[in-house]
């Protein structure tokens, strides 16, 4: 159940009391939070970074599966309000999964972050995706790359071997041409071989960390003073 501001509407009046700002990440929108004497607002279009409580593999999941996430470190606004403490959950719910596609597209998994768990048990409604450019999570340039990369060398080198085959009469002076002819052609045929495959599947280990960023404000609740 989560916390809502009615708990408090009774006994007090929701009265502002300062503007503060938390540490900016990069492709953030805001970085505004409002400290009232009920509630400290993080306003819509913050970000802050999160790590996975467990592995994630996107060839594993489905719509409707929950994800867990850790807060690792206590979040503060640059002016020392404490806004979510260390050891904080983040729940989140599988909208979408694209599985990978010829030619080398990969996987994508999209996300709705919808809970904020406090160690003390504490809940509080949020909507947050992740900080990326289509709000989606897949493998990076790095991993595509190295994936082309191994295609390129692995058949570089058949096509080196096929080479000194053809050049091999025996004539050590042939080797030469022998690797110019097949060196190129496997390199080449690795690289298309790379291309139109399979895009990458999206895995995430425990502890690999995201930023997210808020699509609404995140209202966190405090005692009424």
């Amino acid at each position: 159940m989560f916390v809502g501001a009615s708990v408090y509407a009774e006994n007090c009046d929701e009265q502002v009391c300062a503007r503060e700002h938390m540490f900016c990440e990069k492709g953030a929108l805001s970085n505004m939070v409002t400290i009232t004497n009920l509630r400290n607002i993080i306003c819509k279009g913050n970000a802050f970074k999160i790590v996975y409580s467990c592995k994630f593999w996107s060839d594993c999941a489905k719509a409707g599966d929950r994800v867990n996430f850790d807060v690792s470190d206590a979040i503060y606004t640059q002016e020392g309000t404490l806004l979510i403490p260390a050891g904080s959950k983040v729940v989140a719910t599988v909208i979408r999964i694209e599985k990978q596609r010829i030619p080398n597209k990969n996987a994508r998994v999209y996300l709705n972050f919808e809970c904020l768990i406090f160690p003390d048990g504490s809940a509080f409604e949020m909507s947050a995706k992740p900080l990326t450019k289509d709000g989606s999570l897949k493998e990076g340039p790095w991993n595509t790359a190295g994936k082309l990369t191994a295609y390129t060398l692995g058949l570089g080198i058949v096509g080196a071997g096929a080479g000194t085959g053809f050049a091999f009469i025996p004539n050590p002076a042939k080797l030469g041409v022998g690797y110019a002819i097949g060196i190129p052609v496997g390199t080449t045929v690795g690289l298309i071989t790379g291309l139109i495959t399979p895009g990458l599947k999206y895995h995430a280990k425990a502890g690999e960390e995201i930023p997210i960023i808020l699509c609404e404000d995140l209202c966190i609740q405090r005692n009424c003073e």
